[in-house]
């Protein structure tokens, strides 16, 4: 008895077939908790990041102010330290950016392959993540940030 691959697969079908079909969707999810647990590990980056950014531009804001005011006669060491919690905050962001997309273009790569050998469905999408973008957008902020704090321009002079 000849079978029809080309058949939807259901409760009546060969075991087999059956066996294939779940495999495939199993490993089809299991690429989606992938993308998604490195879309976590990037949310992980950007909090220490911000975390990082943003205590390092209030401590060289606070103390900054103070100078001005007169309080303090010197803030260099207390800037400059908060000058190098952006620049810490930035590069780690930048390395995490990095690893991400080198990351899901690994994963892109070994789903297409994967699709291509017939053993995973290709039929749900794998979009851009929104964590990166996030990720990109507080990357300009910390530049602009760290531009300011040097330079005194920009947004944040």
């Amino acid at each position: 008895m000849a079978t029809d691959n080309s058949a939807p697969v259901t409760a009546g079908s060969d075991a087999d077939r059956i066996s294939v079909e779940l495999s495939s969707r199993r490993t089809g999810m299991s690429f989606q908790r992938t993308r998604m647990s490195a879309d976590r590990t990037l949310m992980s980056v950007i909090r220490t990041s911000l975390s990082l950014i943003s205590f390092g531009f209030t401590i060289y804001q606070v103390f900054d102010k103070l100078r001005q005011a007169g309080t303090i006669a010197h803030a260099a060491a207390p800037r400059n330290f908060g000058v190098a919690l952006v620049a810490l905050g930035i590069a780690m962001l930048v390395i995490g950016i990095v690893y991400h997309v080198q990351f899901m273009i690994g994963l892109r790569h070994e789903r297409e392959a994967m699709k291509a050998a017939g053993l995973v469905h290709g039929e749900s999408r794998f979009p851009v993540s929104l964590t990166l973008i996030t990720a990109a957008v507080l990357l300009a902020i910390g530049v602009a940030a760290i531009v300011s704090m040097v330079f005194q321009v920009g947004p944040f002079g």
